[in-house]
């Protein structure tokens, strides 16, 4: 009992001051000016990377499983930093499609709070905490087929307590 008690008091601790080191770290970038060493030596190594066909850098941030934001940064082909995004947005929501691939939603979301699978619905589920609510967590869900694609999305709502 107590060290259920520690456990969910230092996971509201970690989830209640990692916001504020983002802040605090994210205010140390500056595009046009940081480079992709100085975004390494502040946020650390990157979970995932990917490289367009123009050198266009993007490494990825996330913030899950307790956060609610997932960070993207761009680097132009100079490994100079051009922007920084939170991709958990509605905006970006909206934009996952039916037939999209697994990587093209982790490239636009970043990486997922948690993946599931129904295997009566031959269903793999990926979910993203979007909203601390004092007496609920809201969820985006992204639901793909077993090849891989979308077949829809949803969001939830896990009540605390």
């Amino acid at each position: 009992m107590l060290k259920k008690l520690f456990a969910g008091l230092l996971s509201g601790l970690i989830a209640a001051f990692l916001p504020a080191c983002d802040g605090i770290n994210l205010d140390k970038l500056k595009p046009g000016i940081s480079t992709a060493q100085n975004v390494r030596e502040i946020m650390g190594p990157p979970t995932m990377e990917w490289t367009d066909a123009d050198g266009t850098l993007t490494w990825e941030y996330p913030r899950t499983p307790e956060g609610i934001v997932n960070y993207m940064i761009v680097f132009g082909p100079d490994k100079v930093l051009l922007e920084v995004r939170q991709v958990l947005s509605e905006e970006n929501f909206a934009r996952v499609r039916e037939g999209m691939s697994k990587e093209q939603v982790r490239r636009l979301l970043g990486k997922p709070a948690r993946e599931h699978y129904f295997p009566l619905k031959k269903e793999h589920v990926w979910d993203w905490k979007i909203k601390v609510e004092p007496s609920m967590d809201v969820y985006f869900n992204v639901h793909f087929d077993e090849g891989g694609r979308v077949v829809r999305t949803s969001s939830n709502f896990v009540p605390k307590g």
